[in-house]
């Protein structure tokens, strides 16, 4: 047996792109803006995480361009030992300020947070209760700790009472879900996922990377939008969506931020989140704060377009975001109707298992602010011919 026999024998791209309709890897010239230019064509960009229009800011540029010029383009080393800027310690005091929280790490990308800070807390004899449908790196971070992972099923808070009733006495119970389901782009219910978690005497962490800036009357994300920040124990949140840049941050107490700064291994051993980024998304959370009107924009956008999909006959399933999925429960129709709305014009993310369950193969499609009503009609129009022409209409 030799160790690559999987890579040899595994035959579904190349398939795949035979037939031309190979969905990934697709290669842009441009910025994430509304239109981008792919393959020498300018296309309406439906695939998107930057939902508040910021990667592509003056401000947001500037920021960086000034940190690259001041303090070069990398910090050589780990935060722990020669990589820390007084950039990033202003970032976290920022972010810890802003999301209401004692003190906030920044870590290098956003799946190194739940990396980092689940297989640290999660220890021999704790419990990690997840929702079923967490983000992989929820499950990855879990699984790296010492302790049991246990999972209910989706928004289930019935079956999460009773897993957290389960925890043997002496046992410790952290319940993490995501606070925006990144695929379906539904949402945790906190409020009931909150009391249950408080009732059972457990702690609750909310992967929020895509409610940051989009949920809440200040943008602090679903727990804002809920109610229940004093509930939820700690909120972990990415750049690399609404605070137009790469990286995370995990905001909470300032002795479990104390802790988590010197155990997580994604942390102490990886280089420095880079001082353009970092200073990328203190620009950004600058134009989050001063500019609310940008989360009205989004959300007038999501709605025009969760109306319009639903009346063309489209199965948006159960989305309350940004993130809006076009059920098609078969792979081949996914994979034809994403390379026929490219084709058209129209650049959407096709998602098949292991990213979602098997029946529940979409187009994922998400929405930014600075979406104009006549790129969301000329994707629409593309929508709605190529869905005809398929048969999916």
């Amino acid at each position: 047996m030799d160790v690559f026999d999987k890579c040899r024998s595994f035959e579904r791209p190349a398939v795949a792109r035979e037939l031309g309709l190979y969905p990934y890897f697709r290669p842009l010239s441009s910025g994430q803006d509304p239109v981008v230019t792919y393959d020498g064509r300018e296309v309406v960009m439906l695939g998107s995480n930057n939902y508040l229009g910021l990667a592509s800011h003056p401000e947001v540029k500037a920021a960086a361009e000034a940190a690259v010029r001041q303090f070069g383009t990398g910090c050589a080393g780990s935060r722990l030992l020669n990589g820390t800027l007084d950039l990033h310690v202003e970032l976290e005091e920022r972010l810890a300020s802003f999301m209401r929280r004692e003190a906030a790490v920044t870590f290098p990308t956003g799946f190194q947070v739940n990396l980092g800070v689940l297989s640290c807390l999660v220890g021999r004899g704790d419990v990690a209760i997840l929702d079923g449908l967490v983000h992989a790196c929820i499950l990855d971070g879990a699984r790296l700790g010492f302790g049991k992972v246990w999972k209910y099923r989706h928004n289930d808070v019935a079956e999460l009472e009773r897993k957290l009733a389960a925890v043997p006495d002496g046992q410790a119970a952290l319940v993490v879900v995501d606070g925006v389901f990144s695929m379906e782009g539904d949402l945790a219910q906190l409020d009931q996922v909150a009391a249950a978690t408080r009732a059972a005497g457990a702690r609750l962490m909310v992967d929020d990377a895509h409610g940051l800036g989009v949920f809440g009357e200040n943008g602090r994300g679903t727990a804002e939008h809920f109610g229940v920040e004093s509930d939820v124990d700690l909120v972990m949140g990415t750049f690399s969506k609404s605070l137009a840049s790469v990286g995370g941050f995990v905001a909470g107490d300032a002795d479990v931020i104390e802790y988590v700064k010197h155990h997580a291994r994604s942390e102490i051993f990886s280089a420095a989140l880079p001082p353009a980024s970092a200073a990328a998304a203190l620009a950004a959370l600058d134009v989050l704060q001063r500019e609310p009107e940008r989360r009205k924009h989004l959300w007038e956008n999501t709605r025009y377009m969760m109306r319009e999909l639903t009346n063309l006959g489209y199965d948006i399933g159960d989305a309350e975001s940004p993130v809006v999925p076009i059920v098609l429960e078969d792979e081949l129709t996914v994979m034809r109707l994403t390379s026929g709305l490219l084709e058209a014009g129209v650049f959407v993310n096709a998602v098949i298992p292991p990213a979602v369950e098997p029946g529940r193969e979409m187009l994922r499609t998400s929405y930014m602010a600075t979406h104009t009503r006549e790129h969301l009609d000329r994707a629409l129009s593309a929508l709605e011919h190529v869905g005809r022409t398929l048969g999916v209409l």
